[in-house]
């Protein structure tokens, strides 16, 4: 007999009540294990979260709200989209860590191992051959927080062989607040750990479609727990960034920073260090860490659209077709593919491959936060 498929759904309802109503026609149920969603902030976050109480009752929701949502449509904005995960084949676990501002390594350890625990105990009554299961954990984390190093790498540490992916919560790049959805509310300066068990084969998975040049640039002057560098090259920030990739006196914005990143070298391989904004006294804040005496690389780009073929070759082969791949891209993927007027051909590569998910204010991959990704985990579908 055919297994039940993890439910895909979305909805573009202007009225959050309604927007959740028509996600529960799609992806709710009795026999739900657990439902992930990926909300706009456009909307009234509170009638969103009362919704969810009122339409999907005692199945345990998680989210988080969005820079752009990957809907079963592909791209959209505004909106709100989500997965229901049956309970035949998914079992889940999951625990907030909260105030992120006076982060912990002990206490986030600690919670990390009890609800691992809590995976593994629900897990072995579901799965009694639990040879067969296999499992990844998903980290929704507030993407204004400033903690997704510390955060990511005391819990992938401490999941071991559990592989790890996740996304920074976004606001539609207004960079005021971000919001974790957890146990019927929305929260901020909190990350949700979502453990996910099943029978299915899973893959996790990172890609960007950037390669490093020659030219390279020095952090000469950075304020490190602000994620902001003040000098590159002993000379402001923005003007060192605009004149390095060749656009000295243009005016920055997120289009731009998306078309030319910078990349630092770690362990023998290059991952962006993407610019989040540049701020009136010319200094520039990043997406992730940053410090003094960093080299930084110029970028260049590849033809994404080939990228996330190759991509999805690669996950057909590792996991047959799939049943779902969650998605975390990174917003500045989004502006760039916009600005090149792809948003069509990805969304269609996206709707073919089954693919769920967020535009974010970064990605994790097992113990590392990146920038400028495509992220996320497939599930196959047999």
């Amino acid at each position: 007999m055919a297994r039940r498929q993890p439910l895909r759904g979305g909805s573009q309802a202007p009225d959050a009540r309604q927007a959740i109503a028509a996600l529960h026609r799609l992806i709710g149920g009795p026999d739900i294990s657990c439902v992930i969603l990926f909300c706009s902030p456009q909307y009234h976050i509170d009638a969103i979260a009362a919704a969810t109480r009122e339409y999907f009752g005692e199945t345990p929701v998680f989210g988080c709200t969005t820079a752009g949502e990957i809907g079963p449509f592909g791209y959209i904005n505004g909106g709100v989209c989500g997965i229901g995960f049956p309970r035949e084949d998914f079992v889940v676990a999951a625990t907030l860590i909260d105030d992120l501002a006076g982060f912990e390594l002990s206490s986030t350890i600690e919670r990390t191992r009890a609800v691992a625990a809590e995976r593994d105990r629900i897990a072995a009554a579901a799965f009694p051959d639990s040879a067969s299961a296999r499992g990844f954990a998903l980290l929704l984390i507030d993407g204004l927080s400033m903690r997704e190093e510390q955060v990511v790498s005391a819990v992938a540490t401490t999941l071991g062989d559990t592989p790890l992916v996740g996304g920074s919560a976004g606001d539609d790049l207004n960079f005021r607040r971000t919001w974790i959805l957890y146990g019927g509310r929305f929260v901020t300066n909190a990350a949700a750990l979502i453990l996910i068990a099943t029978r299915r084969r899973v893959s996790v998975f990172k890609t960007e479609h950037f390669l490093n040049t020659e030219r390279k640039v020095v952090v000469t002057g950075a304020n490190p727990a602000a994620r902001i560098v003040t000098e590159l090259n002993a000379a402001p920030a923005a003007f060192e960034y605009a004149r390095m990739v060749g656009l000295a006196g243009e005016t920055l914005s997120p289009r731009i920073f998306a078309a030319h990143p910078l990349m630092v070298r770690v362990g023998g391989l290059y991952h962006v260090r993407a610019i989040q904004k540049v701020n009136p006294d010319q200094s520039l804040t990043f997406f992730c860490a940053i410090d003094e005496g960093l080299v930084l690389t110029i970028a260049r780009s590849v033809d994404v659209v080939h990228d996330l073929e190759d991509l999805f070759a690669r996950i057909q082969q590792e996991v047959g077709e799939p049943g779902l791949i969650i998605g975390c891209d990174c917003v500045l993927r989004n502006i760039e593919i916009e600005a090149q007027q792809l948003k069509g051909i990805v969304s269609e590569l996206f709707v073919r491959n089954g693919v769920i998910g967020f535009c974010t204010y970064g990605e994790q991959f097992h113990s590392m936060h990146v920038n400028q990704t495509f992220t996320g985990v497939a599930i196959g579908a047999a």
